[in-house]
């Protein structure tokens, strides 16, 4: 069921998104070659301790694994697009290694969901590129997502602009509804029709997470439940908000400093 959130679980919504984008701006300023991920799981753990909230992603269960997610930061490294479990086998980061970040956070029981990738050291252009150009379809499904269009036309959005440009459109994963938990309806694929879809109304807040690869779209489901890779073993790069639909320009409750 689609949920429309109140004035009061909104002001809670910026708070919790602001205190996310702290932690992952923490995160990410310790990307650098020779760290581990479980190391940054530890330092976002601290954070979120030190802003008084809970990790939203620690424990969880959705519906499709058997065992509860066991971190607190999803850390998704060169080929994984998503839920890469740092403190399971952790890895040691490497000079050019792409480095997906992805946290939630829960303020007052308001849940809100946020992702980067960042690269570690310079990195080469082809990966600068495909960094740049997901930030890029993040943008461009923001701009979409006003009261009165639709999950299609953010879709379409985000499709129309990685298309011509030759990267693999993730589209076994998805944005979602989020705020009185980590996933709620409706689903938002990154690919769609304008007009089609659920319609966007004010009050919804929704996450919405392009996932563009360097090579094919088509990925692999891990049997952990939760890791997500490249079918063909090429870089993948993520990037996230969460938002509240507004009568104008919706309000990116997890935007970063300097974003």
């Amino acid at each position: 069921m689609i949920t429309i959130k109140t004035p009061e679980d909104i002001e809670n919504l910026k708070i919790s998104g602001k205190h996310l984008a702290e932690v992952l701006s923490y995160a990410a300023a310790h990307v650098k070659a020779g760290v581990s991920t479980d190391t940054l799981n530890d330092l976002a753990e601290q954070k979120i301790e030190e802003l008084g909230g809970r990790a939203a992603f620690l424990g969880y269960k959705p519906d499709w694994a058997r065992m509860k997610y066991p971190a607190s930061l999803c850390v998704s490294v060169n080929d994984v697009v998503v839920h890469g479990i740092p403190n399971v086998n952790p890895i040691i980061l490497q000079e050019g290694d792409t480095v997906g970040l992805d946290a939630g956070y829960v303020h007052e029981g308001m849940f809100t969901d946020s992702a980067l990738t960042v690269i570690v050291g310079e990195g080469d252009g082809k990966t600068k590129a495909l960094v740049e150009a997901t930030k890029e379809a993040l943008k461009r499904a923001i701009a979409a997502a006003r009261a009165g269009n639709t999950t299609g036309d953010i879709g379409h959005a985000v499709e129309s602009f990685v298309k011509p440009l030759g990267y693999g459109l993730v589209r076994e994963l998805a944005g979602h509804g989020v705020g009185y938990e980590v996933h709620e309806e409706p689903t938002i694929p990154n690919y769609g029709k304008p007009g089609k879809g659920e319609k966007l109304e004010v009050g919804m807040v929704i996450a919405l997470e392009p996932m563009l690869n360097m090579g094919t779209g088509d990925v692999d489901f891990h049997d952990d439940d939760f890791t997500v890779t490249t079918a063909d073993g090429e870089k993948s790069a993520h990037f996230e908000h969460t938002l509240v639909i507004t009568d104008g320009d919706p309000v990116v409750v997890t935007r970063r400093e300097g974003e």
